[in-house]
């Protein structure tokens, strides 16, 4: 059991954007909880919080800190969990080794980033580094499935108040590529197992045997996929897109989520680096070598690596004149689709390119149709089925659409992707298998040097439970329900011989769907286009696609999505939205002290927790609260409170005031506690005749920059200084 003394609310301490909303909204929570006898406690899951709890043994005894991701790991399996989850930055190297530099001035004696350990030592801290970076939190805390989806008063402001789409026409160059051989798709094996069982994976070469990785553990029932990405036929794919894109005269991007699928996605974006400076590559290769150059790390990094070397410069612009011009995270900055791994993460890159009517920036900083180079092939077909259709029909408008919800299988870790470590880059040519330990040779796959091979897995109690909860989100909805699954799939073939028996015993089979990921996109827009709702049940992956996707598409947004995690042994993880432009809105903030994060996802989860709390706990306090956080939300939506883009107009700030009121205003007018009415009527009050000195006080200090004391660490006094500039409400608060 957890220590009696957990808080009734765990809030998570984060990073970029949400913590920074966090310093001005946390303060607000904890006190219009604490009226209702809830206690709002935090844990940091945070980047630098993680490292340093890695590595106690390099620190000082006051600069230690507890692993509470671990902690929450525990807590998450107890019933009583109730956690309020932020967006997390998912690191790749880049971040990481950012990170930690960070730290290291600060006075934290970390060891650096060891980009090739060669000692013992170095290997054992580079372990532990790999451990941090990618999607380490979210496998950790997701015990159970994602139900996802627009509240209905973000989905009604969205309706009433339709965001700008861009024009989709038939003649339209954008188009999606991806290979046609070669890849995860095509190479995938699977099988499910009749009893549990432990499995070593090795690979099989002329000089013999090499243990990848032994002691992988399942339970019976798991279904156990292993497949491999050529990297020849990668290579090749690359070569043939650059020259296509070129040809057609269009911007060549590449989406990846080089930050969940830690492993397999910054090799894949590495190989498009080496594609696109081929001719780079070859001429200088070794020497690039010799200044640490790899290419994983993208053209940013190699840029800064080689400033010293006129002749590869050199080489480099000329190839770069004659390549197919790029698809860019900044043009005024000169950031390319290829600087960073972590700058263009296909779940959000891809939904705003079709919101924009297929146009992507260009460096000549105009928008223009655009290769959308997806090289795995399990998933690329969403986002070419969405293209066709809008150049068949036209965009779509917010103002009539559906929704698409979303019932997501990712409990215990389920089909976690490339963030595991049972993804390899094979070192030489031979065959790897992954063998049980009564000697079955369950999938065996003949590799190349070179070649990305990976493995994953999901267990049947998580199968069975994401079954459940679609049923009875259908049950709740009445709509259109999709089980997006291709039978012609390996991994899909044997999700399908679990979900069709359970809907036949619940007498539910009429009720749904199974469809390919195609032939469920093209549906799926057919319904919502009609102004009616579906519902998406999908596997991990495309779980966190399709929730950007269609909000993106209907909301101009997936940070506003009410996410809620029904934990398998009774508790709730409630979810705040994506964080995609988070570092965008830091470095806006940085700049000119005005914060564009908007915290809607906060407020919806908010509201969901303290119900969930309510009907936990027997606390009807917790009750009246919640409902009084719904009109709030409400509140914000109805008077178009929710922040602006530009500095000298409302930010974050101006919208967690009008939270407060908002939420003060409905706990004072309601009628079912008299006690929480008479607490929070004086300070209903206070709230209304303090707006102008408040409003004042929040954008006196628009347009100057601001020093948060660091990026990833930032000091917690400068940053409630910068977050909390209003001494009228704080007094207000408390």
């Amino acid at each position: 059991m957890p220590d009696q003394k957990t808080p009734d609310i765990i809030y998570t301490k984060v990073d970029e954007a949400p913590e920074l909303a966090s310093a001005s909204f946390l303060p607000i929570i904890q006190s219009f909880a604490s009226a209702a006898g809830v206690t709002v406690g935090t844990k940091d899951i945070s980047l630098a919080g993680r490292i340093l709890a890695t590595f106690p043994e390099y620190l000082t005894e006051g600069q230690r800190q507890s692993d509470d991701l671990a902690e929450l790991g525990q807590l998450v399996k107890q019933p009583e969990a109730n956690v309020i989850k932020l967006p997390n930055i998912s690191a790749s190297v880049p971040q990481l080794v950012a990170a930690v530099k960070e730290l290291q001035s600060q006075g934290y004696a970390l060891p650096d980033y060891p980009e090739e350990p060669k000692t013992d030592e170095e290997k054992a801290v580079r372990a532990k580094y790999d451990g941090i970076k990618g999607s380490a939190v979210n496998p950790v805390l997701r015990e159970g499935n994602s139900d996802r989806r627009a509240a209905k008063a973000v989905k009604a402001y969205a309706q009433a108040n339709p965001h700008r789409m861009g024009e989709w026409t038939k003649d339209s160059k954008t188009r999606v590529a991806s290979m046609s051989g070669g890849d995860f798709f095509s190479n995938e094996k699977s099988a499910t197992l009749a009893s549990a069982a432990t499995a070593r994976i090795v690979l099989e070469t002329a000089d013999g045997e090499t243990v990848l990785k032994e002691g992988v553990s399942y339970p019976a029932g798991t279904v156990v996929d292993a497949t491999f990405m050529s990297a020849r036929a990668l290579g090749a794919f690359l070569a043939d897109e650059i020259a296509k894109t070129k040809e057609e005269g269009t911007l060549f991007s590449l989406h990846m989520k080089a930050t969940m699928m830690k492993v397999s996605d910054p090799i894949i974006f590495g190989h498009a680096v080496k594609a696109f400076l081929a001719p780079v590559f070859d001429k200088y290769g070794a020497e690039m070598d010799k200044l640490g150059v790899n290419p994983n790390s993208g053209l940013g990094d190699l840029l800064a690596r080689v400033e010293g070397n006129a002749d590869i410069k050199a080489e480099i612009e000329k190839v770069m004149a004659e390549r197919p011009p790029m698809y860019m995270v900044n043009s005024d900055k000169g950031i390319t689709n290829l600087h960073v791994p972590s700058d263009v993460i296909i779940d959000a890159s891809m939904p705003a390119l079709i919101r924009a009517g297929g146009k992507g920036w260009g460096p000549d900083g105009k928008e223009a149709d655009t290769n959308c180079v997806i090289p795995d092939n399990s998933y690329a077909p969403v986002y070419d089925e969405t293209i066709n259709y809008f150049k068949e029909t036209g965009k779509l408008d917010p103002a009539t659409a559906g929704t698409v919800q979303n019932v997501g299988l990712m409990a215990q870790k389920a089909e976690e992707y490339g963030s595991h470590p049972t993804t390899f880059e094979i070192p030489t040519a031979g065959t790897v298998k992954m063998i049980l330990d009564d000697g079955t040779v369950l999938h065996s796959h003949d590799v190349e040097a070179g070649d990305i091979w990976r493995s994953a897995s999901s267990r049947k109690a998580p199968i069975e439970d994401w079954v459940q909860l679609a049923i009875d989100r259908q049950k709740a909805e009445g709509c259109e329900a999709i089980f997006w699954l291709d039978a012609n799939r390996a991994h899909d073939a044997e999700l399908i011989k679990y979900v069709k028996p359970i809907l036949e015993a619940k007498g539910v089979a009429d009720k749904f769907k199974i469809m390919a990921p195609r032939e469920a996109t093209r549906a799926s827009l057919e319904t919502i286009r009609k102004g009616e709702n579906s519902i998406a049940i999908t596997g991990n992956v495309l779980r966190d696609y399709l929730t950007d996707l269609f909000p993106i598409l209907e909301l101009a947004t997936s940070a506003k999505m009410l996410s809620i995690v029904k934990l398998m042994n009774g508790g709730g993880l409630f979810e705040t939205g994506a964080g995609g432009s988070a570092p965008k809105h830091v470095q806006q903030l940085m700049e000119e002290n005005h914060l564009r994060w908007d915290s809607l996802g906060e407020f919806c989860a908010l509201g969901e927790s303290l119900q969930f709390l309510a009907d936990a706990k027997g606390n009807e306090k917790a009750r009246v609260l919640g409902k009084a956080v719904d009109a709030a939300t409400q509140g914000i939506l109805d008077n178009n409170r929710s922040p602006s883009r530009k500095v000298g107009e409302p930010d974050n700030r101006d919208s967690h005031y009008w939270f407060a009121r908002y939420w003060a205003e409905a706990l004072a007018a309601q009628s079912d506690d008299a006690d929480l009415a008479a607490h929070f009527a004086p300070i209903a009050k206070a709230l209304a005749e303090g707006e102008a000195a408040i409003v004042s006080e929040l954008a006196a200090g628009q347009g100057k920059a601001v020093d948060l004391g660091g990026y990833f660490h930032g000091d917690a006094a400068k940053t409630a200084t910068v977050m909390r500039p209003s001494a009228t409400l704080n007094a207000i608060i408390g």
